[in-house]
């Protein structure tokens, strides 16, 4: 039993490392996005959601934001901190 609950938890950790893997080209067309927005942001801080992204701590020319994105980087909420 133990063993069980052992491989669990093993892949339930392994499942929630991938899940927050973003492809490489995918953080890119975001970052270029938000440079034409005039926005800046770590890549660390995008975080994959059930249907599409969520980007913390965005610093744009006006202030600061946190941005939710869809499946296809449209934005769909930008809410300022």
């Amino acid at each position: 039993m133990k063993q069980g609950i052992l491989a669990m938890m093993l892949l339930f950790a392994a499942s929630g490392v991938m899940a927050q893997d973003v492809p490489d080209e995918t953080v890119m067309t975001i970052q270029e996005m938000l440079a034409a927005m005039q926005c800046e942001m770590d890549p660390g801080d995008i975080e994959p959601t059930e249907g599409g992204f969520e980007l913390d701590d965005v610093f744009c020319t006006d202030g600061q934001y946190d941005i939710e994105l869809d499946a296809d980087l449209a934005v769909v909420e930008k809410r300022k901190e």
